[in-house]
């Protein structure tokens, strides 16, 4: 049987937070699709309230699956891409069907409980173990996140100063509408506590093979979180790439010399998977069953077969509804 190797699909959860990946990843040939969370970027709902992170996992489930359901991706390599919180929804994804995806590209994932993040846009939201509440507190609070789950109460730390190393990125970033600059939610900051200590009290049942990069200068997100997962995984196929001076906003705030090598990598890691890879047609139920009921903005960047000084296509189509309960 005659097999034909194509450009896989590439998929970013948090889109308008990872658009510029979107448009690298598209010019390299690859079929780009991302969805914003609900309550994130431009999809509807509370901002930055995620009563449960199971539903947000759901929703990028359903959608994305729909997209490589599609005529031109059924039989392309499938991946996922992640920086920080995304990296953890790539993680959930791959847990809530092994088989299904093709790799992984992690960029500071959010995966083990010494760090709690609440990404939104650019930015993230810490809780340390040195501002983290003691443990009566976290008891008290978890006994009432359901009498006040939007309460913004959570202590929290302006991080954009020492994630953007690049100063005119760095000022681009905070002038960002987007970006959520309250304190965290008090559902949203336990949830996102849960999933933390789930991820990493089960590393070792990742198999997916992944790239995972981190900066070695990174004050954000803690490097000794990549190197845990690349130890723990019993992915047999697992690649892990530290960036020495380099800070968290290793694709959008470094100098452009450092993001050119971070997305040369990235790009030669998928090129070389998705020679190798033999995929599995994939055709799922219809899109209306596919896609969730809520608020998403659905946002396709792709390009047909590789050439190459060809052009590719970069705009939003419409908008998906994910499931996530408010």
């Amino acid at each position: 049987m005659e097999v034909e190797y194509q450009e896989g699909t590439v998929v970013i959860p948090n889109f308008s937070f990872g658009t510029g990946c979107g448009v690298r990843l598209a010019r390299a040939g690859y079929g780009v699709y991302g969805l914003d969370y609900e309550g994130h970027g431009r999809s509807m709902g509370a901002r930055c309230y995620i009563r449960k992170f199971d539903h947000l996992v759901d929703d990028c489930d359903r959608f994305f699956k729909s997209v490589c359901g599609q005529e031109g991706h059924r039989e392309k390599g499938r991946y996922l891409y992640g920086e920080s919180m995304g990296g953890a929804v790539a993680l959930l994804l791959h847990r809530k069907d092994p088989a299904f995806w093709n790799g992984a590209v992690l960029v500071a994932p959010m995966c083990k409980k010494k760090l709690l993040y609440m990404e939104n846009d650019k930015k993230d939201l810490q809780i340390s173990e040195k501002v983290k509440p003691h443990p009566v507190v976290i008891n008290l609070l978890t006994r009432i996140e359901e009498i006040i789950p939007k309460w913004k109460i959570v202590p929290t730390k302006d991080v954009i100063d020492s994630a953007f190393k690049d100063p005119v990125k760095r000022e681009e970033i905070r002038n960002n509408k987007l970006i959520y600059q309250d304190k965290p939610r008090l559902k949203t900051a336990l949830e996102m506590l849960r999933t933390s200590l789930d991820l990493e009290d089960s590393l070792y049942e990742v198999t997916i093979p992944f790239f995972v990069l981190h900066g070695e200068a990174d004050t954000v997100t803690d490097p000794g979180v990549s190197r845990a997962l690349y130890e723990q995984a019993e992915s047999s196929d697992k690649t892990m790439k530290m960036y020495p001076g380099m800070w968290h906003g290793l694709t959008s705030g470094e100098p452009d010399h450092n993001i050119e090598t971070v997305f040369s990598d990235i790009i030669a890691w998928l090129d070389k998977r998705s020679c190798d890879v033999l995929v599995h047609p994939f055709r799922p139920p219809s899109l209306s069953e596919s896609t969730g009921r809520r608020g998403g903005a659905a946002t396709p960047l792709h390009r047909p077969p590789r050439a190459k000084h060809g052009s590719y296509l970069c705009g939003w189509k419409g908008r998906m509804h994910p499931q996530c309960a408010m």
